[in-house]
Formats: C-alpha cells, sequence, structure tokens
C-alpha cells in the first residue's frame, strides 16, 4: 500500500494518540483534534479508525522489511544478529508510537483483520531472524536448546 504524505501524518498523530491513551483513546473524533483538521478530513484519506490502524501496522512491517534487508551484509550470523536488533532499536527510539502500536492493549481485540496485519508484522520479523538464528546453530555460534519431554 502506497501511502501519501498526509496518510503518514495521519499515521503519526494515531500513533501519538495509542502512546497516550490507548486502543480505546484512538478515536476519529480524537485523531482530527490532534491533527488540527475536522473529522471529514480523516475520512478522505482513511475509512475507518481499523484502516488507521492496518496501514499503520503494514507501513512497519514494509518499513521493518526494507530496513532489516538493508542492514544485513555480514556473513557472520551473530554480528547480522546484533546489528538487526541495533536497527530496530534505534527505529523505535525514534518513532516510540509504532511499538506502543504493536503492543498497545486491546488492539487485537479489535478486529480480524488487524490480527492478521499484526500476524504479517511477525512474520516479517521471523524471516530476517530465522536463517540467522539457524545459520548460527549451524556454525556452533548458538546452541541448539531441546525441551525437556514430559
Amino acid at each position: 500500500m502506497e501511502i501519501t504524505p498526509r496518510q503518514f501524518e495521519i499515521i503519526e498523530a494515531a500513533g501519538r494518540i495509542l502512546t497516550a491513551s490507548g486502543v480505546s483513546g484512538l478515536t476519529i473524533k480524537n485523531l482530527a483534534k490532534e491533527m488540527q483538521f475536522s473529522e471529514s478530513a480523516i475520512y478522505r484519506h482513511f475509512k475507518s479508525k481499523e484502516e488507521i490502524i492496518v496501514a499503520m501496522l503494514n507501513f512497519l512491517a514494509d518499513s521493518i522489511d526494507s530496513r532489516l534487508t538493508n542492514v544485513i551484509k555480514s556473513s557472520d550470523p551473530e554480528e547480522n544478529f546484533k546489528v538487526l536488533f541495533s536497527e530496530q532499536i534505534s527505529f523505535f527510539k525514534k518513532n516510540p508510537h509504532f511499538v506502543v502500536a504493536v503492543f498497545s492493549d486491546g488492539l487485537m481485540e479489535e478486529s480480524q483483520l488487524i490480527n492478521e496485519t499484526l500476524l504479517k508484522l511477525m512474520n516479517v520479523k521471523t524471516k530476517h531472524l530465522m536463517p540467522l538464528i539457524m545459520e548460527g546453530q549451524q556454525k556452533d555460534i548458538y546452541k541448539k536448546q531441546f525441551l525437556p519431554t514430559n
């Protein structure tokens, strides 16, 4: 999904509201107030609160995928693992509202579409982490942990 500059501003404002008030505080009315324009102006860019949250999560997933693809350059899985997490920490320090958006209380109860988008986001992280972990295990950098049987 291509996000226009105005949609991105709305997404960031929604993130600030989520940070301050949680999912219940994220209403079109509160968002319009935060943006300092009318509710109808919000609806020109997004059909609903759900669509705003989904756009935010999709933006985050695409951003993570792009950034992590570009930072993993070493042939050392341990170094790549560290770089991957450093990149994420750096991004979230600059954009704390995205952390809150993902971990906001009640978000998973909002809708099935939001749950599916959260799963997409988790899959993006897994796509980058699993090869590093598996390679590290093969090179005996990381130990394979077996769960005890009952």
